[in-house]
């Protein structure tokens, strides 16, 4: 069963293309990005999701996060 969202609901999580589009990058530009960690994400299983309100808290401060060590 799926839940559907209605259309004023924000999303929990954006793709990291998705994210990428709403930086200006290019698909591979937003990959790249969140590999060094300047986009936030979060991992479900193989899925990477950025979080919604870590990257829209980004995007209104416009400062990139501390990227983590690997």
């Amino acid at each position: 069963m799926t839940k559907r969202r209605s259309s004023d609901q924000k999303p929990l999580t954006y793709s990291i293309p998705e994210a990428g589009e709403m930086a200006g990058l290019s698909r591979n530009g937003a990959y790249a990005a969140a590999d060094r960690g300047e986009i936030p994400t979060i991992r479900f299983g193989r899925l990477l999701r950025v979080p919604a309100a870590a990257w829209d808290r980004i995007l209104s401060e416009g400062q990139p996060p501390t990227p983590s060590r690997r």
